[in-house]
């Protein structure tokens, strides 16, 4: 990885595992070699415990989350879980999964949801959203063009969705569109095949 980026000048690593004082090391060890700092990621959609569950805060998880009432209380967690990236290192976390959970056989989405409601997913995952950005934490928006309606593992498989055009405009798509519009600063592709 020195190699890497002392050669090729990457852009960003991303952690899977491990612990947070290895991560915290990692990082800084990795850091020392950019010209300009990278992008270190992570995907802690419910905190640092998605990735360090034995050491560190797993908040819920989305699906969870999609039942609060109260949107500030999102927006609370979201600056949180920034709070936390931060101190390890974390300057980009890939969430918040903004899939609409339109299907209940799926094996990827389900919990990482905050639900069936297009609105009440643009809605939660704005707050996360703007909560990490405004703690000084990238968010990324995923899995575009939307991860809901799957019945395969896509870490396994390709799902392919066969939904109409029509259709993605006016559900899948309908929080991407909205929090493109209102500065989301990153999104992820999903793992999807999809003919329209």
């Amino acid at each position: 990885i020195d190699d890497y980026i002392k050669k090729y000048k990457i852009g960003g690593l991303c952690f899977f595992q491990g612990t947070p004082t290895e991560q915290i090391n990692l990082i800084n060890h990795y850091q020392q070699f950019a010209n300009i700092p990278m992008f270190m990621g992570m995907d802690a959609e419910w905190g640092l415990g998605m990735r360090f569950p034995k050491e560190t805060v797993s908040f819920p998880k989305q699906l969870m989350l999609g039942a609060i009432q109260d949107n500030k209380l999102i927006y609370e967690m979201g600056k949180e879980v920034a709070k936390h990236c931060k101190k390890v290192g974390i300057n980009i976390n890939f969430a918040p999964a903004i899939d609409i959970n339109s299907n209940p056989s799926n094996p990827v989405i389900y919990d990482r949801s905050f639900g069936e409601s297009p609105q009440n997913v643009t809605a939660k995952g704005y707050m996360y959203m703007r909560a990490m950005e405004d703690e000084g934490v990238m968010a990324c928006l995923k899995h575009f063009p939307g991860h809901g309606d799957t019945d395969a593992d896509s870490h396994l498989e390709l799902p392919r969705i066969d939904h109409t055009l029509d259709r993605l405009e006016n559900n899948e798509f309908f929080p991407f569109r909205r929090l493109a519009s209102q500065g989301a600063s990153a999104v992820m592709v999903g793992h999807l095949h999809v003919p329209a």
